[in-house]
């Protein structure tokens, strides 16, 4: 099967050549690499962990909840939530320090609703 990107037109479908998206592509893959090469290892297993939790926790995740799950320690754990959430890209806190979201869901509501395969329901962030 070949590759091909179409363009909707009011009632046409126009081909957009692959030069032009292939070269788009490429500009967003090193956009997100520059952006992700803070991120160690630990930092993935966070971010991961969190993503995939918050659908079966459906409430925020507390900073010891992470630590205990993981076996990182609390300060590792705190320094690393401190840090992606600083780079506001991969999670937002609440007030007391726990996970709401994480890049792409949340326990906060949101106009976006979505449904796991295992029947989890949470937002999208």
């Amino acid at each position: 099967m070949q590759n091909k990107l179409m363009l909707g037109l009011w009632r046409f479908m126009i081909s957009v050549p692959s030069s032009l998206w292939e070269k788009e592509m490429g500009k967003g893959k090193k956009k997100f690499e520059e952006a992700t090469r803070f991120m160690t290892r630990e930092h993935r297993l966070v971010h991961h962990f969190v993503v995939r939790e918050l659908p079966s926790a459906g409430k925020p995740l507390a900073p010891e909840v992470i630590s205990t799950k993981l076996g990182l320690s609390i300060d590792k754990v705190k320094a690393i939530l401190d840090e992606l959430e600083k780079r506001m890209t991969f999670l937002f806190r609440n007030k007391d320090g726990e996970v709401v979201w994480a890049y792409p869901v949340t326990v906060e509501q949101t106009p976006h609703r979505v449904t796991f395969s295992a029947g989890e329901q949470l937002y999208a962030a």
